[in-house]
């Protein structure tokens, strides 16, 4: 137990849940929920905790050290928005989610490369919110700038933080994610 969420270990891939323990491969260096599952990696079941932050709770601030699962656990909770139920058979969550709801997911990581100056820093942020706008068929006025861009997005589709923040409506998936940021945006 983990104040008070039972966290439960899963040695098989999805659809081979046993009682027997085979040698599976460590999840080293994935980061990707969908590629954990599928490919026969340990994995520690978070989704009681995961259902316990979204239904108990309004803001987060998760920071943990690198390489302390940050990314797979946003990856987690993405999935679980856009309702990917297939993921999930065996897991906590499984029998407690509405898997007939799905929920816009906005995610915006900056743990990929080094920018070391302000102009880098923006020209990462727009494209990550044209990605984002293109995936979820949002269009923009192109003169914004990234508040405005940003504030766009988040307009044109309801939100629900996951990562910087967490809030309870449940209709919008942000994902934020942290990690190298070298050097001052100043």
């Amino acid at each position: 137990m983990f104040d008070g969420v039972e966290l439960q270990l899963f040695c098989k891939p999805i659809s081979l849940i046993s009682m027997t323990l085979t040698r599976l491969k460590l999840p080293i260096g994935i980061q990707t929920f969908a590629t954990l599952r599928n490919e026969g990696c340990y994995y520690v079941d978070k989704t009681a905790l995961a259902l316990k932050l979204i239904e108990q709770g309004n803001y987060y601030f998760l920071s943990r050290p690198r390489r302390f699962g940050k990314s797979l656990f946003l990856d987690t909770l993405k999935e679980l928005f856009e309702g990917n139920e297939p993921l999930f058979r065996g897991l906590y969550i499984h029998d407690r989610w509405d898997w007939q709801i799905r929920y816009p997911v906005i995610r915006l990581s900056f743990a990929e490369g080094v920018l070391h100056s302000r102009a880098e820093l923006d020209r990462r942020i727009f494209d990550l919110l044209r990605v984002n706008r293109d995936a979820l068929g949002v269009t923009v006025h192109p003169d914004l700038d990234i508040a405005g861009s940003f504030g766009e997005l988040i307009r044109r589709q309801p939100i629900h933080l996951i990562g910087v923040e967490f809030s309870r409506d449940k209709r919008c998936v942000v994902g934020f994610e942290v990690e190298t940021l070298a050097a001052s945006a100043g």
